[in-house]
This record gives C-alpha cells, sequence and structure tokens, in this order.
C-alpha cells in the first residue's frame, strides 16, 4: 500500500497521520510506502526555473539553497531577520512557480483563482484535468516508481490548502493507473462525512472515504482484524533529514478529540467526534521508543488539550527532549511548583485558549476558564521559564466591542508573559447546535462548506472586528511587541524554536 501526504501544508515536520497508519498496517504484516508529496513537491518546485523577472525574485532564486540551508540551521533561530528573509524569498519563489496554472502556492497554502475547496464540482474539475494543476509535472515523474507493485493508494486529507492539489493527483491516478484502489481519509474528510446532509458525490473517483482515526477502517479494507489496529507510528520511510527545521520536529497525538469537549461552538462537538485517548501508559512507552530511535530535536504533542493526567505523567517519566503541546488553564497550573516540574520535564513551550480577557463572554461560551487563575498560570508559566503561545478569538455571539476591549486589557496587563500571539476571528460551524438561534448566510457558494457567516446580536460583526484588531488593538506598543515575535508563515509550528530568545528578551524588558 502507498499511503501519502498531499500538497499543501507547513513542511517542517514529518506527517504523523500516516506514520501511524503505517505503524499500524506493518503490525500487522502489511507492507506500505509512505510518500511526503508535500515536503517533496515544495522543494521540486523551488528548483523551477522562474518565469518573473524582477529584483525580488531574482534574488530569491539565487539564494534559495541558501534559505533552504537557514531553516535548518539552529544559528538562524536566534536571528529573526535572518528568519524572515529565507521565508518570504521562499514564498516569494512559491507563489511565482504557480502563476501559470491560475495558483497562488506558499509555503503553508493553496488558492486557484477560480476553483475552491469547498466545491465538489471543483474538486471533480481539478480531478478531470490534473496537468493543469503545478504540481503535475511532479506528480507524473514520481509516480510510476512509487505505484509499482502497489494495488491500494490512501491519501490523507487534512487541511483545504490539500484539497485541490489531492483531487489533481486522485485524477492522476485514475487516468494513468485505473486498476488501483483509491482510499481517501484524514480530518478535512472526516468533517465532509460528518455533515448531517452529506451525499457522497465523489463516489465515481474515489473507491473508500474514511472518517475519524483511519487504522481500523484500513485494515478491515485490507481484509485483517480491525481490534489489531495498534502500532507505533513508523518516520524511518519519510525524508527526515529534509523537513525544514534545524533538527527532527517529531509530531505524536495521545488522543483524537477534545477531553473539554463542552465548549460553545465547538467544531469537534458539531461534527461528534468523541474523545479517544491512548492509555498513558502507553503513550509514554511509545515516546520512550520513539526518542531513543529517531533522536528528535523537539517533540510536537498534538492533542487539542493534553489531559491533566497525561501532564503529570510526562513530570512523573520526561521523554528525554524538549516537548510542546496545547494544554487548558487546569488547577494543576496555577501551583508554581508543577510548572517548575514541567519545565524540568522539557516543555519549552505550552499553547493555551485564553479565548477572550472578558468572563462573562468565557462564562457564556463555556470555556471553563477563570480569569484570576488564567493570569496567575501565566505569571507561573512565565516563571518557569515556559513560553506562552496565546490564542484570542474575537466576534463571538457573547463578545460586544466593550468586551474586545476587555480583552485588550487584560493582554497589556499580561504582556510579558505571554511570548507569541494568535488572533482569529470566530467562524460559526455550520450544523452545530446553537447554530439555529441566528440568521446566518454562507461564507461561500459550496456544497462543502463547514462554516457560515451569521448576523451577530450585538452587532459586532467581522468587519468591525477586523478594523478594531487592524486599529487598536495590534497598535498599543505592548501587544505589538507580542504579535511581532510571531514567526511567519510557520507560526506556532516554529515557535518553540525560538523560545529561548524571546523569553530572555522578555525577562530583561
Amino acid at each position: 500500500m502507498l499511503l501519502i501526504f498531499p500538497p499543501i501544508a507547513k513542511a517542517c515536520e514529518p506527517p504523523a497521520g500516516v506514520a501511524r497508519l503505517a505503524g499500524a498496517l506493518q503490525v500487522n504484516g502489511i507492507p506500505c510506502r509512505l510518500w511526503d508529496a508535500n515536503l517533496e513537491g515544495q522543494l521540486w518546485l523551488l528548483e523551477q526555473q522562474p518565469t518573473a523577472d524582477d529584483t525580488w525574485t531574482n534574488r530569491a532564486w539565487r539564494s534559495r539553497q541558501q534559505h533552504l540551508a537557514a531553516l535548518r540551521n539552529p544559528a538562524v533561530y536566534v536571528n529573526a531577520g535572518r528568519y524572515n528573509s529565507a521565508v518570504n524569498d521562499l514564498n516569494r519563489l512559491l507563489m511565482i512557480a504557480g502563476r501559470a496554472d491560475q495558483a497562488e502556492v506558499a509555503l503553508a497554502d493553496y488558492r486557484h483563482e477560480t476553483l475552491s475547496p469547498v466545491r465538489s464540482r471543483d474538486l471533480l474539475q481539478a480531478a478531470a484535468n490534473p496537468a493543469q494543476n503545478p504540481f503535475s509535472s511532479f506528480f507524473q515523474q514520481r509516480l510510476p516508481e512509487l505505484l509499482e507493485g502497489i494495488t491500494t493508494v490512501g491519501i490523507s486529507l487534512n487541511f483545504l490548502s490539500q484539497a485541490l492539489c489531492s483531487f489533481a493527483l486522485i485524477g492522476l491516478i485514475r487516468q494513468q493507473y485505473p486498476n488501483v484502489k483509491i482510499v481517501l481519509g484524514g480530518g478535512l474528510v472526516s468533517s465532509w462525512l460528518s455533515r448531517p446532509d452529506w451525499q457522497n458525490p465523489f463516489g465515481s473517483l474515489i473507491d473508500h472515504l474514511i472518517s475519524g482515526p483511519g487504522e481500523g477502517p484500513l485494515l478491515a479494507l485490507m481484509g485483517h482484524d480491525m481490534s489489531q489496529c495498534s502500532g507505533m507510528p513508523d518516520y524511518q520511510l519519510l525524508p527526515l533529514q529534509q523537513y525544514l527545521s534545524p533538527g527532527l520536529i517529531l509530531p505524536y497525538s495521545a488522543a483524537s478529540g477534545c477531553w473539554w469537549n463542552r465548549c460553545s461552538f465547538c467544531p469537534e462537538r458539531a461534527e461528534g467526534n468523541r474523545y479517544r485517548p491512548l492509555p498513558t501508559s502507553l503513550v509514554l512507552t511509545e515516546l520512550q521508543q520513539l526518542v531513543q530511535q529517531y533522536q528528535p530535536a523537539l517533540l510536537h504533542l498534538l492533542d487539542n488539550a493534553l489531559s491533566p493526567a497525561l501532564l503529570q505523567r510526562l513530570i512523573e517519566q520526561p521523554p528525554g527532549v524538549p516537548w510542546y503541546g496545547f494544554v487548558r488553564f487546569e488547577k494543576q497550573l496555577a501551583d508554581p511548583k508543577f510548572c517548575h516540574a514541567l519545565k524540568q520535564s522539557g516543555c519549552v513551550m505550552l499553547k493555551l485558549g485564553i479565548e477572550s480577557g472578558d468572563q462573562a463572554v468565557l462564562d457564556r461560551l463555556h470555556k471553563g476558564i477563570e480569569l484570576g487563575m488564567a493570569g496567575l498560570i501565566l505569571e507561573n508559566l512565565r516563571q518557569a521559564g515556559i513560553a506562552v503561545y496565546g490564542y484570542l478569538l474575537f466576534g463571538t455571539p457573547a463578545e460586544d466591542e466593550a468586551a474586545a476591549r476587555r480583552t485588550q486589557v487584560f493582554v497589556q496587563q499580561h504582556h510579558q508573559a505571554i511570548t507569541f500571539l494568535n488572533l482569529a476571528i470566530f467562524n460559526m460551524p455550520l450544523f452545530g447546535d446553537e447554530v439555529a438561534g441566528y440568521e446566518t448566510e454562507l461564507f461561500y457558494d459550496g456544497d462543502l462548506s463547514l462554516y457560515t457567516g451569521f448576523q451577530h446580536p450585538q452587532g459586532w460583526g467581522r468587519g468591525q472586528v477586523r478594523r478594531f484588531l487592524r486599529q487598536e488593538f495590534s497598535r498599543l506598543p505592548e501587544i505589538a511587541a507580542v504579535i511581532r515575535r510571531d514567526p511567519p508563515v510557520f507560526t506556532s509550528n516554529h515557535a518553540a524554536l525560538f523560545c529561548a530568545v524571546q523569553l530572555r528578551d522578555a525577562s530583561s524588558s
């Protein structure tokens, strides 16, 4: 079997999903190949002679290999200017390379002038005309070798930015290898299949669609017992030295779904995704074995929120390398000793959903966050030397302009404890329980849309929110300094690599 991770996504770490699938297949005696077409495709596209002739493009072309080497060099992560130059120049080359095919390609995104990933007819058109995709020549070069002796292909489609390229690849396989079975799974596919109005428009193109964790269903399709679907992730078939990071960042999922699962407008709830944790003892054993085998520079724990039990066990049995992941504002973190123990376990950064600096908003959204405790936790993490990548969400139905200003005050008060900051505007899940109470209108004309626009009950619409963020929130000097630290394009995936520098700068200010 051939497992494929398609373009475009951030190519700074190996794809965890296909590695987990490979482990499950191989422990059951099913041989497989892995193809990170995302990483390989981006590197291939960067070697295509650009059609533009301007100073920026010519400079970027001459320096492309130096830029790739820079992103793999730890020394560059103490020099934000050098890092930003490498990222921006590589982005420029990808953008120019996609123009001939009416595509806007970037290190973390893919858009098309006329085709949309939320319209099934556009995805089918991409499949019917694969030669019009900028990666078409690359796909055609690689497929003959990769598909030799292969009867089944599995494609992991997780993000909208992968959809059009995935279907171009599917169309090419259908045209040139009609006897190969195609299985499509991944996070985006799971979201499609969770729609209550789902009717499969891809039946003539794709043999099987898989929702949720794919190990069991994939083994069943291969004629094996679904109950024997465990297997440690296998990354060794991937080009581990080529990712755009200084040393291997090893991704690992200890659970799918969210253990909290109570927030209003939560996409996980709207899609009916239940919490499926691996046994904590198994997680620790696998982490220890993976660290010994691959010697990563950094461990990326992918869970929507690491459970309190797992955090405690990571302290008791550290993985042995620096790590980071997403957590909630839990009582454990209100204990300074616990935060220091996390630091000793190797934790270099925690991602935290602050969401709002207004207690009434947090309560109405059932976030389970108490602002007084949140402020204490942020300070505890600062004192312990753990970086914070904070997430804010503006424009929810519970928020108005006054509440947004209280969020601004909260961030300003705690700016020294917030190392990085992500600002997001609320999207309402199309099929959530709460949607019926609002007047809605679709963002996009597409039968695969997952979110909807809505009439804000306080008149605090997306336009007003954008102006507030641009003209007021982001202009406060303390907040602007935090926002500027965010690594362009790679954002939280590279932020932990900057943490030593950022924390040193914050403590001296």
